[in-house]
């Protein structure tokens, strides 16, 4: 076990990291590592930020850090592919269905579902935020914003006048966008989700 002080230790020889804090009951040992390095890159900055600074917050051995992450594009990159399999299920779930407004409705719902699901969205959002650049030199980023087409491509039959093509794809944006606009003016988290949900749902509208 680690020497260092904090609630998270690490068990020598299976460079296992758990916690000992009820906050993070569930919370596996890659999941732990995802939230105290986004903490770090927020606040730090991704640029200022060494792997041996997150394995000091996590209170571990850089050794069992490097078995789960070895860089931190490594940890960017998981969380862009955590993501990315999100969706990925909600596109297989589109995939064979017909393109009603019904169906457009139950899709940007669980889109919104599956992006606000568990406590690390305003986390991730507020990263990608900050880093873009980052982001977008990684694959998994490329990765992501080819899905974020198929999911357009889910809302907007090409046959529509541009105009419905556009308002529908707008919808998802709106989605991601009660997070940026609404962040300073709304502080509770399920009121912004609530209306960007409401606002989506209407440009869904025919």
């Amino acid at each position: 076990m680690s020497d260092s002080p904090g609630p998270v230790r690490t068990l020598r020889g299976r460079n296992r990291i758990t916690s000992d804090d009820p906050a993070d009951a569930g919370m596996d040992a890659r999941s732990r590592i995802q939230q105290v390095a986004l903490e770090l890159f927020i606040e730090v900055g991704y640029d200022k930020t060494s792997l041996r600074e997150i394995a000091e917050k996590l209170g571990v051995t850089k050794a069992a850090l490097y078995y789960h992450f070895p860089t931190k594009e490594d940890i960017v990159n998981s969380l862009i592919q955590d993501r990315i399999t999100v969706v990925a299920e909600l596109l297989e779930w589109a995939r064979d269905r017909p393109r009603t407004a019904e169906m457009r409705l139950e899709f940007v719902r669980r889109y919104s579902e599956g992006l606000h699901r568990g406590n690390r969205h305003d986390y991730v959002m507020r990263f990608f935020e900050r880093n873009q650049t980052v982001v977008n030199t990684l694959a998994a980023g490329e990765a992501m914003r080819d899905q974020l087409a198929k999911v357009v491509d889910v809302l907007a039959d090409p046959d529509e006048p541009a105009a419905v093509r556009l308002r529908r794809s707008l919808a998802i944006f709106a989605v991601h966008a009660g997070h940026f606009i609404l962040r300073d003016r709304e502080p509770d988290d399920q009121k912004r989700i609530e209306a960007a949900l409401e606002v989506a749902e209407d440009l869904l509208g025919d």
